[in-house]
C-alpha cells in the first residue's frame, strides 16, 4: 500500500474519532482546560509511527522533512516535540504546534476509555478534568456503564494496525514515533517520484 492510501486511511480514521468524540463531549460536558498542556508536556509519552504518519507526510510535503528529522535527532528533550510550552518557567501551559496533525494518542487521552482488570470502562483522562469538571466526570462514568458510547483505546488502535501492522503496532517513545514516521517517509521516496504537490525549497 503506498504512502498516500496509508496517510489516507489514518486520516479517515481520525476523523471517525473525532465525531465520536464530539458527539461524547457534547453528552459529558466534558472538554479540556483552555490553554493546558499538561499531558503534552509530560515526558516519555508512547505512540506507534504510524499515527504520525500524516504529519510526517505533511512536514515532507512542505520540503522540511530532513530539516525536521534533524531537529528530532538533535532534541534532548522528553516532552513532545510538537508541544510548544507558555515559557520555560509555566511549561504545563502551551499548546501543540500542528494539532491537526497531532497523533492518535493524543485525540483519545482525556475522551476516551480503556479497560480495567475487571473488565469495566474507564475514562482516561487527567487529573485536573477529575477534579475541576468532578459532577460531569462521575455523570460521564456513569453513563459510559449504561449505554453512552464512549471512543475505546484498544478498539482505535486496532483498526490503526489493520491500515500497517508494522507501523501500527511498534510503540515508542513520541518524539521516536515521529522519527520512524519522517524516515518511513524518506525511505519510500529515496526511489519514487515525489508527489505533484511536493513544495522544493529553494
Amino acid at each position: 500500500m503506498s504512502i498516500e492510501d496509508r496517510v489516507e486511511l489514518v486520516e479517515i480514521l481520525f476523523q471517525n474519532l473525532e465525531t465520536e468524540i464530539t458527539t461524547f463531549q457534547t453528552k459529558t460536558k466534558l472538554s479540556c482546560i483552555a490553554g493546558c498542556g499538561k499531558c503534552c508536556a509530560t515526558p516519555e509519552i508512547e505512540a506507534s509511527p504510524l499515527e504520525f504518519l500524516p504529519w510526517a507526510f505533511h512536514v515532507f510535503l512542505n520540503g522540511l522533512a530532513e530539516k525536521t528529522l534533524a531537529e528530532l535527532e538533535q532534541s534532548t528533550t522528553a516532552s513532545c516535540f510538537l508541544y510548544r510550552p507558555k515559557s520555560l518557567t509555566e511549561f504545563t501551559s502551551g499548546n501543540c504546534s500542528t494539532y491537526q496533525y497531532r497523533g492518535l494518542i493524543c485525540r483519545l487521552f482525556g475522551f476516551g476509555a480503556t479497560t480495567d482488570k475487571y473488565g469495566k470502562l474507564r475514562i482516561a483522562t487527567c487529573n485536573i478534568i477529575k477534579e475541576v469538571q468532578a459532577v460531569h466526570y462521575e455523570n460521564a462514568t456513569i453513563a459510559i456503564h449504561s449505554d453512552l458510547s464512549v471512543p475505546i483505546f484498544t478498539a482505535y488502535y486496532m483498526q490503526l494496525s489493520q491500515i500497517d501492522f508494522k507501523l501500527g503496532t511498534i510503540f515508542q517513545p513520541v518524539n521516536q514515533a515521529m522519527k520512524t514516521a519522517l524516515e518511513e517517509i524518506l525511505h519510500y521516496y529515496a526511489y519514487r517520484p515525489f508527489p505533484d504537490n511536493y513544495k522544493k525549497l529553494s
